[in-house]
């Protein structure tokens, strides 16, 4: 079963008009620039910025998630006739998308990382903050360093294979998709295939990039995964072999007394990937530093990497094969019945899981590519947006800086009226608990705490133990509302139905994608504006 396929195929043009589905756009002849923009969300400010001169095609549909959302073959066609691309990237976009902006985009035409870019007209970019607080390892996959050395840029891609599993059971890992379902990343159930070279089993990941994971085991015992990696810097070219490596879990046993007998060191709880370090060219175990209250003693330190800038990065690098990762007793829980569930291969219906704890597909690098929820942000990107259309179109650029600064007053107005509808909630009530990792930029720019996160593994037949979780962090965290994106709620009925069970409201906050009640930027953010007034505020019920 394949995991995470950024790329499933490229369609380019020539294939697309081999199925009559490459022909130019209808207004090819008015002159008007053709832009593609990633979400909702970036078409609108297009549309503002752009006006007449402009039409613009929305390659995510609204109410998808752009986390993981894989191209039409319109929004292909869409690509290779566009003057301008608008993205927001900072791994915000699935990285299929990214591939095929790159690799079907005409050479001439120009492609906007809006929050990449919006530093240029005082865009204000913060680091992804993680806390689950976890009592055990909180295990991912990770991509470090830009590979830019070796020939890697944005649309390079990097294959991370099991190529071989020993252990007393099976064993596998996957993501929780925003729908519920998951995506697997490799399963021992139907064994390892080395015939189509582990593709089965391989996850693939941007570079830069890392994502969280659910690791499964299904009987207690010593497990051993070995592991490939490689580097595609184009989807033609030989792939960059790394040397391979292993690594080893405790799975329901004393995991002390195995760390003891195989000399290993032993990882019980913190945040951690397994990484594929394109700087040393090794398969490695990075830790976080800071988060995790410094990297303990005795740890197999390999040399500390460093950030782009010469400084030490906040991760601290570990040998793989000399770590023993903890899966304690505590974690043996039932696991999903039901089709799409087959892979994980318990007979009695339970399994030892290391959780994924974020709900949705979370593949990310270290910057939080949420920015637009500070609306100074949202100005910063109409701005780049506003000198893009002027750069490839100065015949209508005064137009160009009179729309975007008509819209930034707009933008202005929308500012002033969130100020004033939050101002009704106590600064000690302004505590934000959702499911998703998207609103930072709101609570810096608008005085608000993250309170926590909520996650759960959905479904009509959630465990009764995970639900009774939810209901203690609900009842620990003593707050009065959750909130879920609108589009989203029906994905997550067990949050929803344990948080109404327990006396706390389930609110709406929109997170990445419009809808039909708010289609637009600004209706966005007011009706987010109301909800937490409502659901805070000193009226809230």
């Amino acid at each position: 079963m394949k995991f995470a396929r950024f790329v499933s195929a490229i369609v380019t043009c020539v294939l697309a008009g081999a199925a009559g589905g490459c022909a130019p756009h209808n207004d090819a002849s008015s002159h008007r620039l053709s832009i593609v923009a990633t979400t909702g969300i970036l078409a609108d400010f297009a549309r503002n910025v752009g006006g007449e001169y402009v039409d613009v095609h929305q390659l995510i549909p609204n109410g998808a998630d752009p986390h993981s959302w894989e191209l039409s073959l319109r929004g292909i066609r869409d690509i290779a006739y566009a003057d301008i691309a608008v993205t927001n990237y900072l791994m915000l976009e699935d990285h299929s998308v990214i591939r095929a902006l790159d690799a079907n985009l005409p050479k001439d035409a120009l492609s906007l990382s809006l929050a990449e870019e919006s530093a240029k007209f005082g865009g204000t970019l913060i680091p992804l903050v993680e806390d689950r607080s976890l009592d055990t390892p909180w295990l991912g996959m990770r991509v470090y360093g830009d590979g830019s050395q070796i020939g890697a840029k944005r649309s390079s891609q990097v294959e991370l294979s099991v190529t071989g599993i020993e252990g007393p059971g099976h064993a596998s890992a996957y993501i929780t998709t925003s729908f519920g379902s998951p995506e697997i990343a490799f399963a021992s159930r139907d064994g390892v295939d080395t015939g189509n070279h582990w593709e089965t089993d391989t996850s693939i990941l941007p570079v830069g990039a890392h994502q969280h994971m659910s690791w499964v085991f299904t009987q207690p015992g010593i497990y051993t995964l070995h592991l490939r990696a490689r580097l595609r810097v184009t989807p033609d070219a030989e792939p960059i072999e790394l040397p391979p490596s292993h690594v080893t879990f405790a799975v329901g046993i004393d995991s002390e007394e195995v760390a003891r007998e195989r000399g290993l060191f032993l990882l019980r709880r913190g945040h951690s990937d397994i990484t594929v370090d394109l700087q040393s060219r090794a398969l490695t175990l990075m830790v976080d530093r800071e988060k995790d209250g410094g990297v303990p003693e005795g740890a197999p330190l390999l040399e500390t990497p460093e950030t782009g800038n010469g400084l030490p990065s906040p991760l601290a690098s570990l040998d793989l094969k000399r770590v023993l990762i903890d899966v304690p007793s505590r974690t043996l829980r039932e696991i999903p019945k039901g089709r799409g569930w087959e892979f994980i291969g318990s007979g009695d219906g339970q399994a030892y899981v290391l959780p994924q704890a974020v709900l949705g597909k979370h593949v990310h690098g270290d910057i939080d590519p949420h920015a637009w929820h500070d609306i100074h942000n949202a100005q910063a990107y109409v701005r780049v947006i506003e000198n893009a259309l002027s750069t490839r179109d100065p015949e209508h650029s005064a137009q160009y800086a009179a729309n975007a600064s008509a819209y930034i007053a707009k933008l202005d107005e929308v500012d002033r009226e969130f100020a004033q509808a939050i101002a009704k909630i106590n600064p000690l009530d302004r505590k934000l608990v959702t499911t998703h990792d998207a609103y930072a930029y709101l609570a810096r720019a608008y005085d608000f705490e993250i309170a926590g996160y909520l996650s759960a593994q959905d479904g009509s037949e959630a465990s009764i133990a995970d639900r009774k979780r939810v209901a203690q962090t609900l009842k620990n965290m003593k707050i009065t509302a959750v909130f879920l994106e609108p589009q989203k709620r029906s994905r997550h009925p067990v949050i929803a139905q344990v948080a109404e069970e327990s006396g706390v409201q389930v609110c709406g906050l929109y997170g990445d994608t419009l809808d039909g009640q708010a289609p637009t930027y600004i209706e966005m953010m007011r009706a987010n504006a109301h909800s937490l007034s409502q659901c805070l505020g000193k009226d809230h019920s």
